[in-house]
């Protein structure tokens, strides 16, 4: 089709529809995790990453390693920007880009994790806000996709050799 839309493959909708529950199920779960840790900001950096890990999991960007390495690299990046340059909207931008490289270079490249930076930057969140809800988070989500992943499909996720 040259009209940019995509074909659905009716063989797939099964695929499609647990994935899809499944992302549902985690954005409730983090939605839950948060209010409990009166962390509203929490949800923010994961609503998008569990689009990725849940809706396109053979993507590199939704494997494990980048999930919780792109959120923790990230969140370092953005913690380091605000201790250097305090809470700015410049800040916030070049902590995107130097997360950006560092995800680049360390292998752990997750796009959803960019907002992690801005977040702290902006807000002015303490180191803490690295490992809970950041790194929690995104080992929850790594598991949570584990197990879902693999109730389908037996040994589909994480990727091999991803």
């Amino acid at each position: 089709m040259g009209d940019g839309r995509v074909r659905l493959d009716m063989r797939e909708i099964g695929t499609w529809v647990w994935r899809g529950i499944g992302g549902a199920l985690a954005v409730g779960g983090m939605e839950i995790a948060a209010d409990l840790g009166e962390t509203p900001l929490a949800l923010v950096p994961f609503a998008t990453s569990i689009v990725v890990v849940m809706g396109m999991p053979e993507a590199s960007p939704a494997q494990p390693r980048a999930l919780v390495g792109g959120h923790l690299v990230s969140a370092f990046c953005g913690l380091a920007m605000l201790w250097l340059f305090g809470p700015s909207q410049v800040a916030a931008a070049a902590a995107v880009g130097v997360a950006m490289v560092a995800m680049r270079v360390t292998g752990t490249m997750h796009p959803p994790a960019a907002i992690n930076p801005i977040i702290i930057v902006i807000e002015q969140l303490p180191a803490s806000f690295l490992l809970v809800p950041v790194g929690l988070g995104a080992v929850l989500l790594a598991l949570f996709a584990f197990v879902w992943h693999n109730a389908a499909h037996r040994g589909s996720w994480p990727r091999r050799g991803g």
